[in-house]
């Protein structure tokens, strides 16, 4: 059950010290707060865990300053749509609005190599208008012998490179709790240029501690991909680890699944699943079309697989797409032959920007269906 409070009521004032005191005598259930900063107001929202079957709705309602109570009708319970629940959802970081609606592209290095490389990738961003990018300096691989990664020493310079060329965020993994803390220590060495939104990699989906330690910090969002093995469900919980230690901040990443079934793409696109996890949940929904296809291979038509599997899922109505370019794939230290090149950019860019334009018109038609 999730008992939301009147807009802009704060979780330290009196008026939500009340409403706990209440929900706090009752037998068996323990409240949880959770601080909502949207558009427009900012929501005050109680969930409460335990035995909630014999709460009265009514009687919650009926108390000063509540708003409204929702039932959780889905096990994950901070971040699902629940049966009857309209609440808007969605946050605003370091200037850029992610929900439901919005559509950003992340573009970068899969894996950052040199400075050279880095400044070429950011000023290209920058010369087609972007504020987003993907740059990998932690990196988990299958190999103990292969690249993981320059680490925390290429921060300083990745965060300088950014400001420079006015990128807001930068989506980042990290693979261990003492990343995130050596991310913030460089964020905050450097002045703070830019931001970045911490991404949990498919082979860490399950890996519920790292999941609790980035949850428990709440100033940076967080990508989190699915499991390449796993259900939507059971990534899905995963996700929900993040929201439920404090952090709502999250953005499920669709990356393909993997099986041969889906060859020869490096995984078994899943981009159908983009209106499933909308319809499910609250997040924002994200596709990696480098990962999920992972060639450059093109069609009769000339346009290459990456690109219509990206269409596949900005038309299904995806919020961010995670790609990858580099200013020379074959010197790519991660990942060269699925990067796409800078001088593509621009064309990937309206291509994206087409798709983008007809889910717009799909959503315009879907306001003619009757309502069954």
């Amino acid at each position: 059950m999730i008992v939301i409070l009147n807009p802009d009521t704060r979780p330290d004032s009196r008026e939500c010290a009340a409403v706990l005191d209440f929900l706090r005598a009752k037998p068996g259930i323990t409240p949880r707060v959770h601080h909502v900063t949207g558009t427009q107001q900012v929501l005050t929202e109680i969930y409460l865990v335990g035995d909630t079957a014999s709460l009265d709705r009514d009687e919650i309602e009926s108390l000063p300053d509540v708003e409204r109570v929702v039932r959780v009708s889905r096990e994950y319970r901070v971040l699902g749509r629940h049966r009857d629940d309209t609440r808007a959802y969605g946050f605003t970081y370091n200037g850029i609005r992610f929900d439901q609606d919005s559509l950003h592209v992340f573009a970068g290095l899969c894996a950052v190599d040199t400075r050279e490389h880095v400044e070429q990738m950011m000023q290209a961003l920058q010369q087609n208008g972007q504020q987003c990018t993907r740059m990998g300096a932690y990196k988990p691989r299958t190999s103990p012998y292969s690249f993981q990664g320059l680490g925390a020493s290429c921060l300083p310079w990745i965060f300088e490179l950014a400001g420079k060329y006015d990128i807001k965020v930068m989506a980042m993994e990290v693979t261990h709790d003492s990343h995130v803390d050596e991310i913030m220590q460089a964020l905050e060495a450097a002045g703070r240029p830019t931001g970045v939104m911490l991404q949990i990699g498919t082979r860490n989906t399950q890996n519920f501690e790292l999941l609790k330690t980035v949850g428990r910090q709440q100033e940076l969002p967080v990508l989190i991909k699915r499991g390449f093995g796993i259900t939507i469900d059971e990534s899905l919980n995963a996700a929900e680890y993040l929201a439920s230690e404090g952090n709502r901040k999250v953005i499920f990443c669709l990356r393909g699944m993997k099986s041969n079934l889906g060859d020869p793409h490096r995984n078994f696109v899943d981009f159908t699943h983009v209106p499933v996890v909308k319809h499910l949940t609250l997040m924002p929904v994200c596709i990696d079309p480098s990962h999920s296809v992972g060639t450059r291979n093109r069609s009769s038509d000339g346009l290459m697989d990456l690109m219509h599997a990206t269409a596949q899922g900005v038309i299904a109505g995806a919020n961010m797409v995670l790609v990858d370019f580099h200013p020379a794939p074959h010197k790519a230290l991660v990942d060269g032959p699925q990067a796409l090149h800078l001088d593509e950019l621009e064309i990937f860019l309206q291509d994206v920007d087409i798709a983008r334009k007809a889910y717009i018109e799909r959503r315009a038609l879907a306001e003619r269906l009757p309502q069954h």
